[in-house]
């Protein structure tokens, strides 16, 4: 039988492949993963928390998209962990060698639309954000697109629908079938002046906290003046971006108890009683702050 990795002769040949073949070992009944990622802290933190797993077992590291293919073509996982920004072969250039070896599933920390879309074009079966996922919910997803069943955090499957949207808006002709019109005659009309007769209320104070984290970074300055540590003003950026211990304690390789005392520390350092009331003072929107969104 054919190696099912080798193009038909007749079919589209996809550019030339820049890497280099190796034999093919054994299979095993585990579920065999290759962890691809340029942070070292990273690849020993997801291969500890899969390792951990009895019907998992992480096969390979590498550290770009090179090693990535090499370790692949090497060991036949069932499924291949790709960081998309390495150096060297990044994640996207590697992609699409990957994907006639093994289902691939992009684990990272971009979340731009362009992105999403690019590795689905080139044939990722998932796509996972740090920080929107639980160790828990890593493994089923490996588990899973194992089967062939695809995976989205909730910022990839944002950025993939805000991408969707803008295309088909951009297909869509300028005038609407009739009846549809009367809100976009209205439209016009506010902008002469006349009151719309179906306002939809807008306010310029933010309704969450994930409204206001991509506002602003804490720079070092700020961080000084709360006299937080670099840990704990990593901490206070995701408390502040709406995460919980749970997934803070992911995304940080740390325990939840860690995270705990963490937090308790930064509530001291910042006065606080809440989350709601530190990230509020973090961010500079609390009463009397030092700083503001303007």
């Amino acid at each position: 039988m054919p190696d099912q990795t080798t193009p038909h002769p007749g079919a589209p040949q996809p550019p030339p492949n820049p890497f280099h073949n190796f034999p093919r070992p054994g299979a095993t009944s585990a579920l065999r993963v290759v962890v691809a990622d340029d942070n070292p802290v990273v690849r020993a933190g997801l291969t500890a928390l899969l390792s951990g797993r009895a019907d998992i077992t992480v096969v390979a590291e590498a550290a770009d998209g090179h090693e990535a293919y090499e370790a692949a073509h090497f060991h036949r996982p069932d499924v291949v962990l790709l960081d998309v920004r390495m150096p060297g072969v990044d994640g996207i250039s590697a992609l699409p060698y990957l994907v006639r070896i093994a289902p691939v599933v992009m684990l990272t920390y971009s979340s731009e639309s362009e992105i999403v879309q690019e590795a689905l074009r080139r044939g990722a079966g998932g796509y996972l954000v740090h920080g929107e996922f639980t160790a828990d919910e890593l493994v089923a997803a490996v588990r899973d697109i194992r089967q062939g069943r695809a995976h989205f955090t909730p910022s990839a499957a944002g950025a993939l629908l805000a991408q969707l949207r803008q295309e088909q808006a951009a297909r869509s002709t300028a005038s609407l079938p009739e009846g549809l019109g009367s809100y976009d005659s209205q439209l016009g009309a506010a902008a002469n002046g006349a009151a719309l007769s179906a306002p939809h209320p807008q306010s310029n104070s933010p309704h969450s906290l994930s409204q206001l984290q991509p506002t602003v970074r804490q720079s070092s300055s700020d961080r000084s003046r709360f006299q937080l540590s670099a840990r704990e003003a990593e901490i206070m950026d995701h408390i502040a971006s709406g995460m919980t211990n749970q997934q803070i304690a992911a995304t940080c390789f740390i325990s939840e108890k860690t995270v705990k005392n963490h937090i308790n520390r930064i509530f001291a350092k910042l006065h606080s009683t809440s989350r709601s009331e530190a990230a509020a003072k973090w961010l500079g929107t609390a009463p009397g702050s030092a700083r503001g969104l303007g």
